[in-house]
């Protein structure tokens, strides 16, 4: 008999490509416990900005209640800038960055480097460019020069307002001075270079990365075309008539409307109803925000779904109050369209964009021809329901 050998079968093996990430926080455990600890740090400051804003709107209006409300703020600033200058946030920035490199080197060899992926990239390493400057100025303060600042706003804010209301700066100017002063202390910690000047390092908070210098320039510029054009308005033979703005004239005697300067010829419930009526025509989202009376307008966010704003109403003329809650409502609209990571990446990080978001509403829409056909009407309407009476626009 013949037997015939049959080879042995042959097996080749390919070793498995090292599957990558579908996140950077899926391969960066340092990240994930990072983005937690920021998280929480912005949960915390947002909680501060909860009590400031009824220290400005809700809150009584003494010097007690201020000091009180200034003692709270300081504890919250104390714990959050204690968790800020963390040690294992530093560590943590450090670690992130070198698995950021690590995660970038995978997914460019591998079969998935999309724009999306390249995008997560960009965005963590820029939330880590953002995170270690913030982290580096903080740990240059002490724990109790931010709860005195926090402190000092509140009593400083409660002494403008009744230096305001009584018409009287010099009992506002120690408070101002001491703003200055504690400006300047954190501005000197936190300057790395001598050359830089302290407003330039102040500026920094504002407008990340502009000089002094470059401000000046700007100014300049302006100054150079506006002063001539203000002159030239003011020259003018030919003055808008500003008539609508005010009450109707009436019959009365000087001394008649003398005696009625508390009446209310313009209600402002109206006037709220009216700039409420007009704002969200124009897209802000009251679902996700409210609006109130302050002493000065302003906006404050506490996330993207919920962006408050305020204003200031004058029952003798109404369309500054108009004008304010547009404004403000340009804020408001920038800050409800920002993203909601909870991170830096979500914040607006040069206040000269921010303000030409409230100022393109403001003047380029709000005192434009085109939005007054459309809102003349509602101006009128409003005024009459009210029982403005002789009110025409």
């Amino acid at each position: 008999a013949m037997t015939t050998a049959t080879p042995a079968a042959t097996t080749t093996t390919t070793a498995a490509a090292t599957p990558v990430a579908a996140t950077f926080e899926d391969h960066s455990p340092s990240y994930k416990v990072l983005l937690e600890k920021l998280r929480t740090i912005t949960h915390l400051e947002r909680a501060s900005a909860v009590l400031n804003y009824d220290r400005q709107i809700f809150m009584p209006q003494t010097d007690a209640s201020a000091a009180q409300r200034g003692k709270q703020l300081a504890v919250l600033a104390t714990i959050s800038h204690e968790k800020s200058i963390d040690p294992e946030i530093g560590q943590l920035l450090e670690k992130s960055a070198l698995d950021l490199e690590e995660w970038s080197s995978l997914l460019k060899g591998s079969n998935d480097y999309s724009i999306e992926r390249q995008a997560a990239i960009h965005s963590a390493r820029r939330l880590l460019e953002l995170e270690t400057k913030s982290y580096k100025k903080a740990t240059c303060i002490p724990s109790s020069l931010a709860a005195r600042k926090a402190e000092l706003e509140s009593s400083a804010y409660a002494a403008w307002v009744k230096a305001r209301e009584n018409d009287d700066f010099s009992s506002f100017a120690p408070s101002l001075k001491q703003c200055f002063d504690q400006a300047k202390e954190i501005a000197t910690l936190q300057r790395t270079d001598e050359n830089i000047s302290l407003y330039s390092q102040m500026l920094d908070e504002f407008e990340m990365g502009m000089k002094s210098s470059r401000i000046d320039e700007l100014f300049a510029q302006v100054q150079e075309a506006l002063v001539p054009l203000i002159s030239k308005v003011k020259s003018s033979t030919n003055p808008p008539d500003l008539s609508p703005l005010f009450p109707p004239k009436t019959n009365k005697t000087d001394e008649e409307e003398k005696n009625e300067t508390e009446e209310e010829s313009f209600p402002v419930e109206s006037q709220k109803h009216l700039s409420k009526t007009l704002v969200t025509t124009l897209g802000y989202d009251t679902t996700h925000g409210r609006i109130d009376t302050a002493v000065h307008p302003f906006t404050t966010s506490f996330s993207p779904y919920d962006v408050r704003i305020t204003s200031r109403f004058n029952t003798k003329e109404w369309f500054q109050g108009l004008m304010g809650t547009i404004h403000e409502g340009g804020h408001a609209m920038y800050e409800q369209s920002l993203g909601d990571s909870d991170t830096s990446l979500d914040t607006a990080l040069s206040m000269g964009v921010h303000e030409s978001q409230s100022l393109f509403w403001e003047r380029h829409i709000g005192k434009g021809r085109p939005f007054w056909k459309f809102a003349g009407s509602v101006v009128r309407d409003v005024f009459r329901e009210s029982g403005v009476e002789g009110f025409e626009y």
